[in-house]
């Protein structure tokens, strides 16, 4: 019998995309509530534009 090993290849651009998603918001400045609503917003424009 061989080893089978199950992952998800997408965590480490989840991870590069938080922690890019983090320096953007401390680069910024970003108040809490105007970091909220870029959680929101950004993916969107992200997925707009990468479309």
């Amino acid at each position: 019998m061989s080893d089978v090993k199950c992952g998800n290849p997408g965590t480490l651009s989840g991870s590069i995309w938080f922690i890019g998603w983090l320096f953007t918001i401390g680069f910024v400045k970003l108040t809490f509530w105007k970091a909220v609503l870029a959680i929101i917003i950004w993916p969107y424009y992200m997925g707009v534009a990468l479309r």
